[in-house]
């Protein structure tokens, strides 16, 4: 039997079944429940992602029959491998130190190394810090708080010196000075002597074209709270303003592009975060192109990937593995040139040699045991990340022309849009964090009761950054973490239980067994959130046994644990034989007689609908920890 006469009489076995057939089989399983409201995912992105997507989805997507290496670049720049740069970055303090950590990197496994300086380094420290690095194998790259057209002038020379070849010299000078005035809110001398200053850099530059001396830094508005597609369309906006002013300035825009780098955080939305990276490659391809580019090399995106600050936690934080490691592979399938994995860490401490070495076994991990560099674009087809793309890309582009019409980039941040777009998101993500519809595992969720922070933490750890200067033109992004309310609220309650007791949540549970166990459960992990002791029991076999335990224990909040039928005989007594020693909650929001309750008192119900964070500062005030 031939191969194609075996694939017809399997398929024959599954006939086709139609959109329609399945629309009314999800109907008939959702028992009339909503649609919209069950299986629609409400994004903030500015689309909603349906629950599932079939090939007729791909009809209007135009580029699904293009290569890999092929205009647009959806699928990526290599048309052979998916071939990404492992790098780690290097905070410069010593020279000589930075140097040894460089070679030490690079031997187990780096490919590029960043080196994080905060003044720019002068010839002799640059030759400190690359000896014995083998500049036409492995990218070298430098961040610094500001940098001139001197320290290109000054690589150059020492590659020059050293016989190395500038044609296959690699790496970057992040120079960002849009990302910087986002920050800082001022530009350090004014944009006509800026430009000019890019503009000297863009033709120095051409004596190393495979060495990038712009930067565009997304992570930027990702780290503020930005959605996927506000990072998206704000950087192509950065990167555009810097092609029309250096345009204007006389340069070819293949002389910009191919100089140009982005920086993106990546997210734990992991389907999401392939797509933005897929859908970046598109959008920026069709800028250059519209600059009448000659050469189709510079409508190559380059992009240089970071896991994102923004979604890790300094409690429970080897959780940040866990979330890194998805990152990784989100901006990895996406298709990465490089990437950076920040160690689990770093957000809250000197990163140690255990953290570093973590951070780029992830890496290695997935590239030499997973082969993820063997696969050019393994998304390609399929219908859930096309769609997402294509909705990514629409939603970036629609945002991208708003900023355009604020009179790009640089208006757009003197005018607030930029900042209020962001914020809006901000804080609707702040919100989903309180309310625990977004978990963060460890911190609000599902808490490690035993951790406690004993040290001290700078507010800058547990604080949302600003970076503005002092005389700012403008309102700045003020980066931050997802989960820091609830840092500073478990934080609070561990610095007063250094010389106070530690507040304690008993669970009075009574009754119905299901019930009490579940209520006594979601209690547990809600007080836990705030670093409170929490102890639950197996249930009491009356009113009476209940109160002199919670009177033993010296409970400081009390937590009544039943079914709803047994809220209406139980709370009150309970109230009234406690209220003078401890804050009385009941575990969930009994609707038919929540007024009754209230009527007695009883004001505090906590549920799966609760302000987790507002609920618990509320406690922490009312028990006088400030």
């Amino acid at each position: 039997m031939s191969e194609s006469t075996k694939d017809k009489k399997l398929f024959e076995e599954f006939p086709p079944v139609s959109t329609e057939d399945w629309e009314a089989k999800i109907k008939v399983d959702l028992k009339g429940a909503d649609y919209e409201r069950k299986l629609i995912w409400k994004t903030n992105n500015g689309f909603n992602i349906k629950p599932y997507y079939r090939a007729e989805d791909l009809k209007d997507i135009s580029y699904l029959n293009v290569h890999a290496d092929e205009f647009p670049f959806v699928r990526g720049s290599n048309k052979n491998k998916n071939s990404w740069l492992i790098r780690q970055d290097i905070k410069v303090e010593n020279f000589y130190e930075a140097h040894k950590k460089a070679l030490s990197y690079i031997d187990k496994g780096a490919q590029s190394i960043g080196f994080i300086i905060e003044n720019e380094p002068t010839k002799s420290e640059l030759n400190v810090l690359l000896e014995n690095i083998d500049i036409e194998k492995f990218e070298i790259n430098f961040v610094c708080a500001k940098c001139s057209l001197s320290l290109l002038q000054n690589l150059i020379s020492l590659f020059e010196s050293k016989n190395i070849d500038l044609k296959k010299v690699s790496g970057s000078i992040e120079f960002d000075d849009l990302g910087s005035f986002a920050l800082k809110g001022k530009f350090q001398e004014s944009k006509e002597a800026l430009f000019n200053e890019y503009k000297s850099l863009i033709q120095e530059a051409q004596k190393v074209p495979k060495f990038k001396v712009i930067a565009v830094n997304g992570k930027y508005f990702n780290n503020s709270g930005s959605s996927i597609v506000e990072e998206l369309a704000f950087s192509l906006a950065a990167g555009n303003e810097y092609l029309s002013q250096l345009t204007e300035k006389g340069l070819s825009v293949d002389e910009i592009a191919n100089h140009v780098k982005f920086n993106f955080a990546v997210g734990s939305n992991y389907f999401l975060e392939i797509a933005k990276i897929r859908a970046a490659r598109l959008l920026w391809a069709n800028i250059v192109k519209a600059y009448n580019s000659k050469n189709e090399e510079s409508e190559k995106m380059y992009v240089h990937s970071t896991t994102s600050e923004w979604n890790k936690t300094v409690y429970d934080p080897y959780v940040n593995i866990l979330r890194s490691t998805t990152e990784t592979m989100s901006s990895i399938i996406g298709g990465t040139d490089s990437l950076t994995v920040n160690p689990f860490n770093s957000i809250y401490e000197e990163t140690t040699d255990f953290s570093e070495r973590i951070a780029r076994n992830q890496q290695i991990i997935i590239k030499e045991e997973s082969y993820f560099d063997e696969i050019v674009d393994p998304s390609a087809g399929s219908y859930y990340i096309e769609n997402l793309t294509n909705s990514i890309a629409e939603n970036a582009w629609k945002l991208f022309v708003e900023t355009e019409q604020q009179g790009g980039f640089i208006k757009a941040l003197e005018n607030n849009f930029i900042q209020n777009k962001i914020n809006e998101t901000a804080q609707k993500r702040d919100l989903a964090i309180a309310t625990r519809k977004e978990n963060f595992l460890g911190t609000n969720q599902f808490p490690n009761f035993n951790e406690h922070i004993d040290n001290e933490r700078s507010s800058e750890i547990i604080n949302r950054k600003d970076l503005s200067e002092k005389d700012a033109v403008i309102e700045t992004l003020k980066p931050y973490r997802g989960t820091q309310g609830f840092e500073q609220l478990r934080f609070k309650t561990d610095r007063y239980s250094k010389i106070n007791k530690r507040p304690q949540a008993f669970m009075f549970t009574f009754g119905n067994v299901g019930m009490r166990k579940a209520r006594a459960q979601f209690a547990c992990n809600f007080f836990a959130c705030a670093g409170f002791d929490v102890v639950d029991n197996n249930g009491f076999s009356s009113v009476d046994e209940g109160v002199e335990a919670c009177v033993k224990n010296k409970a400081d909040i009390v937590v009544i644990c039943s079914s709803d039928d047994e809220y209406a005989n139980i709370v009150a007594e309970i109230y009234e034989k406690l209220k003078t020693n401890a804050i009385i909650v009941v575990a969930g929001y009994p609707k038919a007689i929540i007024d009754d309750l209230k009527s007695k008192g009883i004001k505090h119900f906590i549920y799966v609908k609760t302000n987790v964070l507002e609920s618990l500062n509320n406690f922490q005030t009312e028990l006088g920890i400030l």
